[in-house]
């Protein structure tokens, strides 16, 4: 199927993951570069297995354009089984692109795959789960930037039960792929289903759905789909963390509307009688919450996603 090649990390010859392998599909003469990719994080199956069952059910001759796909972003930490972080270096890649190509392993692994492969691309979808200890809620992530409208609309396509666009300066995060791209004026989402390290079916067959979803919506895979119900919209990440160290104890499960001021879980001291009380800062929807009772002083608790998203 298509062609298949290999990304090489600069410098790191021998180390697990520097040989990311990748695949080219259809033509560009045909319509729109789409660039797919899962694994940026090792241990998000769902993410994975749904790109899988999607190249393996494709029918490449119905393509009207180009995919560039890469199956496994992050092999190192696939193979270590190591959420969050890229053993090598200890950094997490979703934090580095568009990369360093003189920087660590983990910068110069992201350099390669964006400037291979993502910034080739008309549009970009980064396939993401709930890693190890989070418990999530669906939901897509696109990025204020002067592609947001079409941005906003393959957040839509997907069909998950919430969008998010994060602005810049108030997000809790940067260096993803999908702000990368989106500031290279590529529009992009970044797309969340599944959690905990587990293979659901739900989950996976929600990312499967999803990609055809966005690829029929571009023209890329002729196909007709009834239109998903629209998701609820929300331009603001709050995320939660401890300040202590101990045992967490969530309130919340992933999903739930929040009020404002409400208790969310406690943080109990292993060694002292202390529990923090965690309260929603103001009313919202914590979209992954942290499975694990073990957390160290300022350790992630929840994402909770707020704001309503004018339309």
């Amino acid at each position: 199927m298509g062609t298949t090649g290999t990304l090489r990390v600069d410098g790191a010859d021998g180390l697990v993951g520097s040989e990311v392998p990748y695949l080219e599909l259809g033509s560009a003469e045909l319509g729109p570069t789409v660039s797919l990719m899962a694994g940026v994080h090792g241990c998000e199956y769902t993410s994975m297995l749904g790109l899988r069952r999607f190249l393996q059910g494709l029918d490449e001759s119905k393509l009207q354009g180009r995919l560039l796909v890469i199956p496994i972003a992050n092999l190192a930490a696939f193979h270590g089984r190591t959420p969050f972080v890229v053993p090598h270096d200890q950094l997490n890649l979703n934090r580095c692109f568009p990369g360093d190509a003189n920087g660590s392993f983990t910068e110069r692994l992201a350099h390669v795959l964006f400037d291979s492969v993502i910034r080739n691309a008309d549009f970009h979808i980064d396939l993401h789960a709930g890693d190890m200890v989070e418990a999530l809620e669906p939901f897509t992530i696109y990025d204020a930037s002067e592609v947001q409208e079409q941005s906003r609309a393959l957040s839509h396509a997907y069909g998950l039960g919430y969008s998010i666009r994060s602005e810049r300066s108030a997000s809790p995060i940067a260096g993803t792929s999908s702000a990368a791209a989106a500031e290279a004026g590529i529009p992009s989402i970044t797309a969340e289903a599944g959690g905990c390290g587990l293979v659901d079916e739900r989950s996976v067959e929600l990312h499967l759905s999803g990609i055809r979803r966005v690829l029929a919506s571009l023209g890329v895979l002729p196909a007709s789909f009834d239109p998903p119900q629209s998701p609820v919209e929300l331009n603001r990440w709050v995320w939660l963390r401890s300040a202590i160290g101990g045992w967490w104890s969530p309130a919340v499960a992933a999903g739930d509307r929040v009020p404002g001021g409400s208790i969310v879980g406690t943080v109990s001291s292993l060694t002292t009688d202390e529990i923090e009380e965690i309260r929603a800062p103001e009313d919202g929807f914590p979209l992954f919450v942290t499975t694990s009772p073990a957390v160290g002083v300022d350790g992630l608790l929840m994402g909770l996603a707020s704001g309503a998203q004018p339309v």
